[in-house]
């Protein structure tokens, strides 16, 4: 079942770096960070009071505790840096190399949780580290547009890492309550550092500034997250966490296509070459 919830997971996960490309064209991306979260904590108490776990919070041991605000802590600075990458560059660029974080969090799962390390696994990380390499193509252009590529890069690369930080400390921390209620204790971390991180920029005024319309997109990537984060943690109680964040990692494919569709960003061929790679190692490893 915890398959089912994983593949969930990466639909939804899709689905929100599209319609978040769409809610920052004008807008700050700390800002909108920070407002999604608001929608992603309600929506994630929500569940906690639908299923009736909130009092599992008297519970909580001293070290779930712990792990559950530096997994917040973590999957804050990922967002922060995710969308600024986001802002500045191509979708079908940065979704990518964020996702090195499953090459990232293969290691870790290793080191951790002493998951299985065969010749199989192997390749399949190279195959995804290769097929990411592939896609990240040499800006060409003015000065101006190769800063920015190299701006973006740095974003994405950091949102990665602390993505992979994400997944290690989140299976520790859910590993004696019910997911749903420490996804939302870790969300309201994360809205915590968010709304910190506006207030210390100086960039609250910037929220009046914020049009309807893209005010709606960023609503609904909040909620679309919501959906991701519920299925993801659920599925990362019960799976391997290895195979569960490859699972959710093929949330790029569904992501590509879009940007293709609505930002009609195309693929080189060697781009293409590269999804194609990323993809076999993302199921070989999830089949394995």
């Amino acid at each position: 079942m915890w398959i089912v919830y994983a593949i969930g997971s990466a639909f939804f996960a899709g689905i929100t770096s599209i319609l978040a490309k769409c809610g920052i064209q004008k807008t700050d991306s700390d800002v909108a960070t920070a407002i999604r979260t608001i929608v992603v904590l309600l929506f994630s108490w929500l569940m906690v009071l639908i299923t009736g776990t909130r009092s599992g919070i008297t519970q909580i041991s001293a070290k779930t505790f712990l792990f559950l605000m530096l997994s917040g802590l973590a999957t804050g600075a990922s967002w922060l840096c995710y969308f600024r990458a986001l802002q500045i560059g191509d979708i079908n660029k940065v979704v990518p190399v964020d996702k090195l974080s499953t090459v990232l969090t293969i290691i870790l799962a290793i080191i951790f949780f002493h998951e299985g390390f065969c010749w199989e696994k192997m390749l399949c990380v190279i195959f995804i580290g290769a097929g990411t390499l592939l896609m990240v193509t040499k800006k060409q252009g003015t000065a101006e547009e190769k800063n920015s590529h190299g701006k973006w890069l740095i974003y994405a690369i950091l949102s990665a890492v602390f993505a992979s930080l994400t997944s290690i400390l989140g299976k520790i921390g859910i590993d004696d309550i019910d997911s749903n209620l420490g996804t939302a204790i870790r969300t309201t971390v994360v809205l915590v550092m968010a709304w910190l991180m506006v207030f210390v920029a100086g960039k609250q005024q910037k929220v009046k500034e914020i049009e309807k319309k893209e005010l709606a997109f960023i609503g609904l990537s909040g909620v679309a997250t919501g959906a991701s984060w519920l299925c993801y943690y659920r599925a990362l109680k019960d799976g391997a966490a290895s195979v569960v964040v490859s699972i959710d990692k093929l949330s790029m494919l569904i992501t590509i296509a879009f940007s293709w569709i609505v930002f009609q960003e195309r693929l080189s061929k060697k781009a293409a070459v590269g999804v194609v790679l990323i993809t076999a190692g993302t199921i070989w490893l999830a089949v394995m």
